[in-house]
């Protein structure tokens, strides 16, 4: 086969690179359906990627509940490997099974393509998930590759990038107190999960902390800051080198 492949070089080579030259000319108007997808200027540019059907992934490779410091270590590990190779990234914020990565508004990486933004930082990152994995779970074998997809927003100012990070956290405080206070009905109290859920039906905040607190002596302000806030990266000079 390999020789195959060498004898039709060799036998176009001689006298054909003009041929060669025209039909590149000729064939390269597919060029033209290409969508260009350039983002705006003087935008802050977040990628924010999320795990596809993680609650199966994470049932299957036997997660702790409600949380497990693994996994949210692992997703830390990869954030922190993205965020290497892509400098541009000033700041990136993660909970559960999500990471947004902010990218500074001036940046001109990859001409501010967005298909360039959302593919590098997803591809980084669910390969990094596979090969840091043996790193957090050492007696659990990975049973087949994760799945992330991505989205890519635009905020012009200062404080709608604020006011998204804030959306992300408060999304955060509000997802860990309802899975902490069903997971302690369900593993504590014996609940079925869906006795769990008719439970906690149109139940408040506060009626979520005094359940933890009066039937498990839980003070959810208590509870890991990983866990109720989530994790930032930043990054910070250090001797003369810069390390996240």
């Amino acid at each position: 086969m390999l020789r195959c492949c060498r004898a039709a070089i060799a036998a176009i080579a001689p006298g054909s690179l003009r041929g060669l030259a025209m039909a590149k000319s000729k064939f390269e108007y597919v060029r033209d359906f290409e969508a260009d997808d350039t983002v705006l200027p003087n935008c802050w540019i977040v990628v924010r990627l999320d795990g596809r059907n993680f609650h199966r992934f994470s049932e299957q490779h036997e997660f702790k509940k409600p949380n497990d410091d693994r996994a949210l270590q692992l997703m830390t590990r990869c954030a922190q490997t993205v965020m290497q190779e892509l400098e541009d990234i000033a700041i990136a914020y993660g909970q559960s099974d999500e990471y947004s990565f902010v990218f500074k508004k001036k940046s001109r990486w990859f001409k501010r393509r967005a298909s360039k933004f959302m593919t590098h930082v997803v591809s980084q990152f669910s390969s990094s998930y596979v090969f840091y994995w043996k790193d957090f779970f050492k007696d659990q074998q990975l049973l087949y590759p994760p799945g992330f997809d991505g989205r890519i927003v635009l905020y012009p100012s200062n404080q709608n990038l604020k006011d998204y990070l804030s959306w992300r956290q408060a999304d955060c405080h509000i997802n860990n107190l309802y899975n902490t206070v069903f997971w302690m009905l369900v593993q504590r109290s014996g609940l079925t999960p869906m006795q769990a859920q008719e439970r906690l039906r149109g139940t408040l905040a506060g009626d979520k902390n005094e359940i933890l607190f009066s039937e498990f002596n839980i003070n959810y302000n208590n509870e890991p800051l990983m866990y109720r806030k989530g994790t930032v990266l930043i990054w910070q000079k250090v001797k003369n080198h810069i390390a996240t």
